[in-house]
């Protein structure tokens, strides 16, 4: 089995912010607008930033949380990055205490984001909180923002849309602002509360039948959701990439506490979800 080197990311930085705005989205979910031009100008769609409360060791870790989207300021520059989270640990609940004007400790960008794949349908399946990394993903393929310094190119999609399933409809989040963006939502519900009452991935067959363009899936949620979903895009015959959810330690793969298995030819190996991944081409994932 191989043992890989740990490699700084191309643009990383350090600091303490002072949080912009902290609002409530739907039940136990926030959106947090941090302002940090530099981390802003740079980080790119999939990727994510750790976060620590400053000044304490409890708790110890950071939390990683994924790029919801960027901000500019009133000359359209890069100014600040927008986060949403689920307050459902011990982090994340001080997290949804904190008022704007108090601080925390990040760091980022990290990870390798979604690669620029050329798609004429973009289908986005979110599972839970797993919509997060899709706002700026969705905003740079229908050509209404860039990212990256330089601007990471990408061809334009003539269509995105996100499957997005959940418990209940008491933690939809965000859907407006997809829908503002372009984005075509479909939603599914356990309970059926809202939307198709079933699973997110039997919005997928239905969606992609109905489309006479060609479609590339992308998919971030609990992980046998995320292997249903793989399973499906296999069944329908398309590319798949997966966006990995884990706990971290380091943020920057050290520690190897975030590693997954990873086909390697005929063989599996070892890859860090915070460096190698958290995007995965899906044939490659060993669920």
């Amino acid at each position: 089995m191989l043992c890989h080197p740990h490699v700084d990311p191309p643009f990383m930085r350090q600091e303490i912010v002072a949080i912009e705005e902290h609002a409530p989205m739907a039940r136990d979910t926030y959106r947090l607008r941090l302002p940090c031009p530099e981390v802003a100008a740079s980080i790119l769609p999939g990727q994510f930033m750790m976060f620590r409360l400053p000044g304490t060791n409890d708790p110890l870790l950071g939390r990683p949380l994924a790029l919801y989207d960027t901000y500019c300021d009133g000359a359209g520059r890069p100014a600040g990055i927008d986060i949403v989270y689920l307050a459902i640990g011990r982090m994340t609940r001080r997290f949804a205490a904190m008022k704007p004007g108090d601080s925390l400790e990040i760091w980022g960008p990290l990870g390798n984001g979604f690669p620029p794949t050329e798609t004429g349908h973009l289908i986005m399946v979110a599972g839970g909180i797993g919509q997060t990394p899709f706002m700026a993903l969705a905003r740079h393929y229908l050509g209404h923002a860039e990212y990256g310094q330089p601007p990471l190119a990408v061809s334009r999609a003539k269509k995105v849309s996100l499957c997005y399933g959940l418990r209940t409809a008491a933690y939809i989040a965000g859907v407006e602002d997809f829908r503002r963006a372009g984005v075509n939502v479909c939603i599914s519900t356990d309970d059926g509360t809202a939307g198709h009452h079933g699973t997110v991935v039997e919005l997928m067959p239905a969606l992609v039948e109905a489309s006479d363009l060609p479609c590339r899936i992308v998919a971030c949620g609990p992980e046998k959701m995320l292997h249903a979903t793989v399973k499906m895009a296999d069944r329908l015959g398309l590319n798949c990439q997966v966006s990995l959810e884990s706990p971290m330690a380091c943020g920057i793969g050290i520690c190897f506490s975030c590693v997954t298995k990873i086909r390697d030819g005929q063989e599996w190996d070892y890859r860090r979800i915070c460096v190698e991944g958290p995007v995965f081409d899906a044939a490659n994932v060993e669920f």
